[in-house]
């Protein structure tokens, strides 16, 4: 199991719902827990019918091209967005890979997988954990970064991103929460004039899927190559397919839309609600505009476990490069929920 200077990489929030977690209620893991909805379902079941060819991506594909504006070309298929990662450590020659942290641990873990040597811009909780690009060496010919940021919930400027390409470096955009902020309107997923660009999406938070898998590559046609090549045959099912086709109609885009103006209503309602432990020494992150928040708090270790035994579960944040044993993650959920668990976080606070 990929660690380093003591974080487990390979801890997910899956992790705190399993087994004897599974009766709490959920805010560590970053699903949206109202879905899939009824017409997905019923359209992914109506895909078992073709179960007995072989998948052909060919119109998700297409449908996804449409849904940025792009060539088919620019587009791979992917069993979620972790597949991306490891199809890029694995098919891509690159000597000096940087992860920007915190954020999701998964690149890094699936670089190291590969034999790569990873260096970390680690990114500063004074500074509101905000890219500062002079901060990335010059020389790395790929750099990886989420926005918004798991788990900071941090929202860089697009074009500060975009101001780490350069010539012969991969610029690795995880935009696996973009959806979930409304407008977009730091999304890089349809550009075509960054050099070197990678973007990643999954379907999978948006429109609870995760135990589906599906999600794309967005990218030059020669990088798109490389990683096809790494795939094996038939790598999304026919499933999947269905559900990937469907999520980026017009339909689900307008859904998606209309859920991410609740999911900010959502988060609001918590972050008030955080507010008022403040003299119990808890911080929110701000702004946060993803479907989560970061919190520092002291004791968090043991706050969590009493929240465990109020039922309520949270992501620990000691996992994340950058971050330690006070640093806990709220996936954001609907306002009955969140005074739930805001009456159980002032239990858990009082001892």
């Amino acid at each position: 199991m990929p660690t380093d200077g003591g974080h487990d990489l390979r801890h997910h929030g899956d992790a705190e719902v399993r087994d004897d977690g599974g009766s709490l209620v959920d805010l560590a893991v970053n699903v949206r827990a109202d879905t899939p909805p009824p017409w997905l379902r019923e359209h992914i079941a109506a895909s078992l019918g073709g179960l007995a060819a072989y998948p052909d991506g060919r119109a998700a594909r297409a449908a996804v091209a449409a849904r940025h504006g792009l060539p088919v070309e620019r587009v791979l298929l992917t069993a979620g967005a972790a597949e991306a990662f490891v199809l890029l450590a694995r098919a891509l020659k690159v000597r000096w890979p940087v992860v920007v942290h915190p954020q999701f641990t998964e690149p890094e873990a699936a670089l190291r997988d590969a034999g790569h040597t990873v260096d970390r811009v680690l990114l500063r909780e004074e500074d509101g954990f905000r890219l500062d690009p002079a901060a990335v060496p010059e020389a790395a010919d790929l750099v990886v970064i989420g926005n918004p940021t798991n788990p900071t919930s941090v929202l860089h400027p697009a074009e500060v991103i975009a101001s780490l390409a350069r010539p012969g470096r991969l610029l690795v955009v995880d935009e696996a929460f973009m959806d979930a902020v409304p407008g977009e309107p730091e999304a890089l997923a349809d550009r075509v004039d960054v050099p070197g660009l990678v973007v990643l999406r999954s379907l999978t938070k948006a429109w609870g899927l995760a135990g589906l898998r599906i999600g794309y590559v967005l990218a030059a046609p020669e990088t798109i190559e490389d990683l096809e090549r790494a795939q094996p045959l038939w790598p999304v099912s026919t499933p999947a397919l269905a559900a990937a086709q469907a999520c980026v109609g017009p339909r689900a885009v307008a859904e998606a839309a209309h859920a991410a103006h609740r999911v900010a209503a959502d988060r609001a309602h918590l972050v008030t609600g955080l507010a008022r432990f403040a003299p119990a020494g808890l911080r929110v992150v701000e702004p946060a505009q993803g479907p989560f928040v970061l919190i520092r708090l002291p004791r968090a270790a043991t706050v969590r476990g009493r929240l465990r035994d109020l039922g309520y579960a949270v992501r620990r944040g000691d996992t994340f490069p950058g971050l330690d044993e006070e640093w806990l993650r709220l996936a954001v959920r609907d306002r009955g929920t969140v005074d739930g668990f805001l009456r159980a976080l002032e239990r858990a606070l009082a001892g």
